[in-house]
């Protein structure tokens, strides 16, 4: 079954982080991309974020090189770079020379601080992206802000944002047969990814403050528990009909509970629901709540995650015979599923250009 981006020409000039995340999840709906490197830069083959590419080196401080790179630039659909803004227009390929020669070209920047702005030149990482939006100030203990991993600003606001960019050109293309500028910001991700809280925190439902609120860990029907054997449950009752289910697997009665709508007693309850679950193991109450409405689930390790009979029946996560744990290729369509992509090859910048020298995919 054809995929929905085959056919689609994908130059990304090679960087870290989203951008290659981003490049991996076209190709996985089965764009042609091609990874741009430095001379010298040996990367092998990939299952992870690089997979899916066919890997050329070109030194682009090179006029010859250069002028080779924006030929390849001229026969493609989309151009991915993430780097600081200006770069690549020193280097002779920013939009306006790239749209001199292909118009119809999607131009995608992906940078944490955007184009714009009094930020947009400085270095930063995930957890300042996240520290300017608030969304770090709302994670973690009542003590003190955590990193959520680089998930917030790096993939969820920044490659989810640059993909749906992308694939949103294309579509604007399709009609007006020109291409444009995507300018995805991490920072503006982050910020984006942050309107149902925002939401909640205008109707007086959230404070600022962390550990108080709905989803951060101080309702006791929405946290983290231990168990008899140091594995750990995920609890997400939220609705009432949840919660009953969650203290009929606890073997409690509500009645002789706090009300869990008064936070005043969110402490005493949670520490209640902390003593239950701690006097049985993980597996047990995997048992007692699998396949209940009762959102109680076991916080698997990355080790573990990929056998759990849900995860492994949709591939979600895939163990590979070298026990390496990948990630599979999502969403699900109807007209034909994303595959996880090769995990690559190395080519030349003259064979590329060959291959590409038909007419450009409309």
């Amino acid at each position: 079954m054809t995929q929905p981006l085959t056919g689609v020409r994908v130059v990304e000039m090679a960087g870290i982080g989203p951008g290659p995340h981003a490049c991996m999840m076209l190709a996985d709906l089965g764009a042609d991309v091609v990874r741009v490197v430095r001379p010298g830069v040996v990367e092998p083959p990939s299952e992870h974020t690089l997979r899916g590419r066919t890997t050329v080196a070109a030194d682009l401080k090179d006029p010859q090189e250069r002028d080779r790179v924006l030929d390849l630039l001229a026969t493609t659909d989309v151009v991915v770079e993430g780097f600081r803004p200006g770069v690549m227009e020193r280097l002779g390929l920013g939009p306006a020379q790239v749209h001199a020669r292909n118009p119809r070209a999607v131009y995608a920047r992906m940078t944490g601080w955007g184009q714009t702005g009094p930020f947009a030149t400085t270095a930063g990482h995930d957890i300042n992206y996240i520290s300017l939006t608030g969304a770090l100030h709302a994670i973690g203990t009542a003590d003190q802000p955590l990193p959520p991993l680089n998930l917030v600003g790096d993939y969820g606001g920044g490659s989810m944002l640059l993909v749906n960019g992308v694939l949103a050109a294309l579509v604007q293309r399709a009609t007006t047969g020109e291409g444009q500028v995507v300018d995805a910001a991490m920072v503006d991700g982050a910020g984006l990814l942050l309107a149902g809280i925002l939401e909640l925190r205008t109707t007086g439902d959230w404070r600022d403050e962390r550990f108080d609120n709905l989803l951060d860990g101080a309702a006791p029907f929405y946290g983290t528990y231990r168990c008899a054997d140091g594995g750990s449950m995920a609890v997400g009752a939220i609705e009432p009909q949840f919660y009953a289910l969650l203290l009929e697997g606890l073997g409690l009665d509500a009645a002789d509970l706090p009300d869990r709508d008064d936070r005043a007693t969110w402490a005493s309850l949670r520490e209640r629901f902390a003593e239950v679950f701690a006097t049985r193991p993980r597996a047990h109450w995997e048992q007692v709540f699998g396949g209940t409405d009762a959102c109680v689930t076991p916080v698997l390790t990355f080790a573990e995650a990929p056998s759990h009979p849900h995860v492994a029946a949709r591939s979600s996560l895939v163990a590979t015979a070298d026990g390496h744990v990948v990630g599979g290729a999502a969403p699900r369509l109807s007209a034909g599923d994303p595959v996880p992509a090769s995990p690559g090859r190395a080519s030349t910048l003259d064979d590329v250009l060959t291959g590409w020298a038909a007419p450009t995919p409309t």
